[in-house]
């Protein structure tokens, strides 16, 4: 039975902000290193490192928080291992999960006070233990429920749950059933992943990959970790088509098959830049639509071109880096070619200026938002570098300079030459550096929060680059026009493949032809992914397929057809889904993708949609209100769910051994 969600107010919805703006939206209490949209989109939970923060939360510095969407308001939440550099994801539920992080940190950035090996185990002063293993679980709760409850708090206890390997600076990447591949990471170190000379690989690092829920088996070898040895921290992985995965890491590329552990080279990134930490290029797969038949495209921009010996070792750069240009170079590949040609980087237009920490947000209307950043070095801290000592440091601790304040959005659909603009947009005054990021919000505004290039907590005027608390709003172009979308009849669940849903679009929606309307209309699903380090692990857009019928009223009614019907294209979990007339989005609300547990999806065949009907119909909406100018797709849709589900529902995505021991153990899911 498909269900259905209340129908939404047949009002105009309001865009009230000012297009290209950027808006203080409050205090995040920690940095915001890392973040989520929660599963009722009401909340965006946020990780910081354990480090000194002013925020407390039982005894200790808090280094993790929630933001409220609607009251801009933060809560603190109590976190018991260190997610420095941990790597994170979705769960089919809507829950969300991190991996690893480091050794158990103290003041300045010091090793904790209980040493165990090359790290700690525990800090008495930060309060903080080991999280280098640590698999921690989250079953996101709304304002309406109380975060003190055990069923909101994160589940954060090693001794129970926990990864096989140490993994810092890993990557997360969900599977076409919902389970995480986690892959690499660091064991111990700072900078990149290797000695100088580079004898052993190995030394410091994690070239191996595991699965949560595990497989049973222990963490195999990775090739292609061995052959990007040095700059492979938070690897950049794509799911295929093919259920086959595309990895980038170093300047290598390839197509990783990980039932058998093979792996078929693709060419190198031209021009030797590197877009991997700490270089940190941004990187995003473009949206997938039924224009371009759902092929899966990723561009990479900026980075660094450094060359090999200046990246130094584990503990610092060997030049300079603030110094040192960032790249301007795009790049596109399309890991399987549908014509079954040989993948090819091709050339794409360059950003408008070097960015290296920069951060693709897919938004609604199918370009591609790019934030946050520096005009030159990389990602990185520390006292020093091999050539600077501690005093000499121009940029207090940080390895770049020249934040980029000032965003530019990517058109892929227009011609070479004229996909990047930054016309009206706004430069923000607030630098986001190392430890900043951003995230796609329901309202189709932009999230930007973090930034801390700094050992520890420094808020002081005498620093370049401190630490940073305040959150912003930046809201798109679109927002230029005060009518939006206010469609009705959304579901709360999509399926792959299978019977079709209408979606009605009131004529208060839109101004001028009703036919036209409906033909500029796009139903898109974003997952804006799990962010941190320039990254939005797991972030996709689809656009569902759809034909309409315009009414006499003006009103329409879209046909929208499901899922594709292959769960690697899009893998199960958490989404927003939004309506796009004109070029502009509705509110995007929740939805379910799949069966909501870990398992092989089902799939059906796809609707047939009927045919268009057309009217001479138009539009209620005064016409200088509802149009950017910029027409996207062909079909409309959005929908919200349900309360959160408690944390029993957590444990019914957890398969095996694992939860039949966090049940019997008693604990509190």
């Amino acid at each position: 039975m498909k269900l259905l969600l209340p129908p939404l107010l047949l009002v105009p919805a309001t865009l009230a902000a000012t297009a290209g703006s950027f808006e203080n939206v409050g205090d995040t209490l920690v940095s915001a290193m890392m973040m989520f949209l929660g599963s009722n989109d009401k909340v965006v939970y946020i990780l910081d490192k354990a480090e000194g923060n002013a925020a407390q939360v039982n005894g200790h510095p808090a280094w993790g928080s929630v933001w409220d969407i609607a009251t801009q308001e933060t809560t603190v939440m109590d976190i018991l291992t260190n997610t420095f550099c941990a790597s994170g994801l979705h769960l089919p539920n809507g829950s969300f999960v991190t991996f690893g992080g480091n050794g158990g940190a103290g003041p300045g950035g010091s090793e904790g006070s209980v040493l165990c090996g090359a790290s700690a185990s525990w800090d008495v002063t930060y309060q903080d233990f080991d999280g280098a293993k640590s698999i921690r679980l989250l079953n996101p709760c709304d304002s309406s429920q109380d975060f003190s409850s055990p069923e909101c708090q994160w589940f954060d206890n090693p001794a129970v749950l926990s990864m096989q390997a140490k993994r810092w600076y890993s990557t997360a990447e969900a599977l076409a059933n919902g389970t995480i591949a986690i892959i690499g990471g660091f064991i111990n170190g700072g900078y990149i992943l290797r000695n100088v000379p580079n004898n052993n690989p190995h030394d410091g690092a994690e070239l191996t990959y595991e699965f949560y829920p595990s497989n049973g088996q222990p963490p195999q070898g990775l090739d292609f970790l061995v052959q990007t040895s040095g700059l492979n921290a938070y690897p950049l992985s794509f799911l295929l088509s093919s259920g086959q995965m595309f990895l980038q890491a170093n300047v290598s590329t390839a197509i990783w098959n990980y039932n058998a552990n093979t792996l078929t080279p693709l060419p190198d990134m031209p021009h030797s830049v590197v877009r991997v930490y700490p270089a940190s290029g941004a990187s995003a797969m473009l949206p997938m639509t039924p224009a371009n038949n759902y092929t899966q495209t990723v561009l990479f921009c900026g980075g660094s071109d450094m060359p090999d010996e200046a990246w130094g070792n584990f503990s610092y750069p060997y030049i300079d880096t603030w110094d040192y240009p960032a790249s301007k170079d795009c790049q596109r590949i399309t890991p399987e070619p549908a014509d079954g040609s040989a993948p090819q980087y091709v050339q794409d237009d360059d950003l408008l200026e070097g960015r290296s920490m920069g951060q693709f947000i897919i938004l609604p209307d199918g370009k591609l938002l790019v934030v946050n950043g520096a005009l030159n070095g990389t990602a990185g801290f520390g006292a020093r570098n091999l050539l600077t000592e501690p005093d000499q440091m121009p940029f207090g601790e940080s390895f770049a300079s020249g934040p980029v304040g000032t965003p530019a959005i990517y058109d892929p659909e227009a011609p070479a030459g004229s996909r990047w603009s930054n016309a009206g947009l706004a430069t923000s005054p607030l630098a986001r550096l190392y430890h900043s990021s951003a995230l796609l919000l329901p309202d189709a505004s932009v999230l930007v929060a973090g930034s801390n290039p700094n050992l520890d907590v420094n808020i002081s005027s005498n620093v370049p680059y401190p630490t940073q608390y305040t959150a912003e709003k930046f809201y798109p172009p679109y927002f230029s026009a005060s009518t939006r979308p206010a469609p009705s009849g959304m579901p709360s669940k999509l399926t792959y493949g299978g019977s079709s849903f209408d979606i009605t679009v009131p004529a208060s929606s839109y101004s001028g032809s009703g036919n036209d309307a409906a033909a500029n209309t796009a139903i898109t699903v974003i997952r804006g992914g799990w962010t941190t380090h320039g990254m939005n692990m797991g972030q996709r857009y689809m656009q569902l397929k759809n034909t309409y019928t315009v009414n006499s009223d003006g009103s329409i009614i879209l046909h929208v057809g499901q899922m594709q019907p292959n769960p690697n294209l899009f893998q199960p979990g958490p989404a927003m889904l939004f309506v796009v007339v004109n070029g502009i989005p509705s509110n995007g609300t929740h939805v379910i993708i799949g069966s909501g547990a870990i398992e092989e999806q089902s799939t059906a065949a796809e609707a047939t949609l009927p045919d268009n009907v057309l009217s001479s119909a138009s539009g209620s909406a005064p016409s200088s209100t509802t149009d950017t100018g910029t027409g996207t797709g062909t079909g409309g849709s959005s929908g919200h769910s349900s309360a959160s589900t408690s944390h029993v529902a957590l444990t019914a995505v957890i398969t095996g051994a694992v939860g039949v021991a966090l049940l019997a153990l008693g604990v509190g899911f």
